[in-house]
């Protein structure tokens, strides 16, 4: 498998370090209130290549922290009145509902920040030690950029533009930074603060807390050693938390830190950024709310290129309704054809895809995401008459792909005879009307309309199927 490393800023053959296991890192929540479908996007992605990779034989190692310490959770916490690791654990649940929901596998480690701060204690000691990081006068301690000639290598940012404090880092490191030498030195450990409550550890420096770009690195150093294969994350976090992390690990530690960069790029809804004002702002919960599955929300989210802007509708979440119809139909027809298909275990990892291989071939070449969802579309119309050889080797293609994605497909129930009265009728046909013009309002009216008379509208590949309740 071939995936774009943000560092050498071209697609590179992924092969585990020791020969047998992949092991990566990805950053996770910052457990402060629901993840959105924006970070969603990258967990699914990030737990894609993670399948893919399983699917394909390479055993992986998959690491995602928890961000249980920060401004944003010590704020969330002294609002609602709760300690903070209270008031954390629940975000923290609702987070792992979420992922299961959305058929997001649980990372084989998931360390908490706080349960690792005598870890980022220790990184900063060993980086004062070193003559990488510095205390100020009030008891912060911050990493010298200066001493870190390399700064600045992923993001490939001049290193004149840090000296001048006109990176977008500026916003980040001092909003929150008290008492350095340099304005593009970034905090390790934060002085305690009266708004910071009872929020504080004791340290060598004082009592105060860690900076957030620390936790990742002492966590890493923890669980994957100085040298592992790849790092993943949202593309905001190259610059500044990903750059800080290299300076910091590879300062303290030594070793090569991540071989390989991972980033996925940002989701747009409705064409613009996402925001509560513009009332466009989704939790799973409010799609969930609006009558659309997580599966849904899943399907869309893998319906762009990972490097690319994702542009997210609700509309798009009606498409999706339809296309796991299509799969699933297909998937009954297939196994009516060829009834031993339902009793058939897929048996990993798949080394013939049959008529599926090149939706699998282009998965694998930069997890093209979007293009191997239309290559299996693209051959759903030729399982009918294929050989019962074919037919096996096409199962277990199509399987195997479906599981890479992650993608649960619904199971097909046929409809049964029944008599539908002429008035139903002809409110499923408005509806059917409604959906081509994209009338997305009507058509729910109608259905809630429809439901209010005992009646359900299921849609099919074949076309709405009126159900008694």
């Amino acid at each position: 498998m071939k995936l774009y490393d943000t560092a050498q800023g071209k697609p590179v053959e992924l092969q585990a370090i020791d020969g047998e296991t992949y092991r990566f890192y990805c950053c996770g929540p910052t457990v402060y209130g629901p993840a959105h479908i924006g970070n969603f996007r990258t967990f699914i992605l990030q737990d894609t290549l993670r399948r893919t990779l399983e699917v394909g034989g390479l055993q992986t190692y998959h690491v995602r922290n928890l961000t249980d310490v920060d401004d944003k959770t010590i704020k969330g916490a002294l609002a609602a009145g709760k300690p903070l690791g209270e008031f954390t654990a629940g975000w923290t649940d609702k987070f792992h509902a979420d992922c299961n929901a959305l058929n997001c596998q649980p990372p084989h480690v998931e360390p908490s920040a706080v349960e690792h701060i005598p870890h980022q204690i220790a990184m900063i000691e060993e980086l004062v030690e070193k003559g990488n990081a510095y205390a100020g006068q009030d008891g912060s301690v911050y990493f010298k950029i200066s001493s870190y000639p390399e700064y600045g290598t992923l993001s490939k940012l001049d290193t004149r533009e840090l000296d001048l404090g006109k990176t977008q880092n500026d916003r980040v490191n001092n909003a929150d930074e008290y008492d350095k030498d340099s304005l593009s030195d970034f905090v390790l450990w934060k002085a305690r603060k009266d708004e910071d409550g009872e929020h504080y550890w004791e340290s060598p420096w004082g009592q105060g807390r860690p900076g957030w770009h620390l936790e990742c690195s002492a966590m890493i150093k923890e669980y994957l050693g100085d040298t592992f294969d790849l790092h993943g994350g949202g593309v905001d976090l190259v610059f500044p938390h990903h750059e800080n992390e290299i300076a910091q690990s590879k300062c303290a530690c030594g070793g090569d830190f991540a071989k390989h960069w991972f980033h996925v790029t940002h989701l747009l809804v409705d064409g613009g950024k996402m925001s509560k004002s513009l009332g466009n702002f989704y939790t799973l919960s409010d799609l969930e709310d609006k009558g659309y599955s997580a599966m849904e929300v899943r399907y869309v989210l893998l319906g762009a290129h990972y490097r690319k802007p994702m542009n997210f509708t609700l509309d798009s979440l009606h498409a999706a309704q339809e296309a796991l119809g299509k799969l699933s139909r297909a998937i009954y027809d297939l196994q009516q054809e060829h009834p031993e298909l339902e009793t058939t275990s897929v048996t990993m990892p798949v080394t013939d895809f049959g008529l599926f291989q090149d939706a699998w071939n282009v998965l694998q070449f930069d997890l093209n995401t979007q293009a191997a969802i239309g290559k299996i579309f693209a051959q759903l119309k030729r399982l009918k008459g294929i050989s019962p050889a074919e037919a096996a080797s096409s199962w277990n293609g199509l399987n195997a792909l479906l599981q890479a994605l992650g993608v649960i497909v619904p199971i097909f129930e046929p409809a049964p005879q029944v008599t539908v009265p002429s008035e139903i009728s002809a409110l499923a046909d408005e509806r059917n009307t409604a959906k081509a013009n994209k009338d997305w309002a009507r058509a729910d009216e109608i259905r809630d309309e429809l439901k209010g008379l005992g009646w359900v509208l299921e849609d099919s590949p074949t076309g709405t199927i009126a159900k008694p309740l």
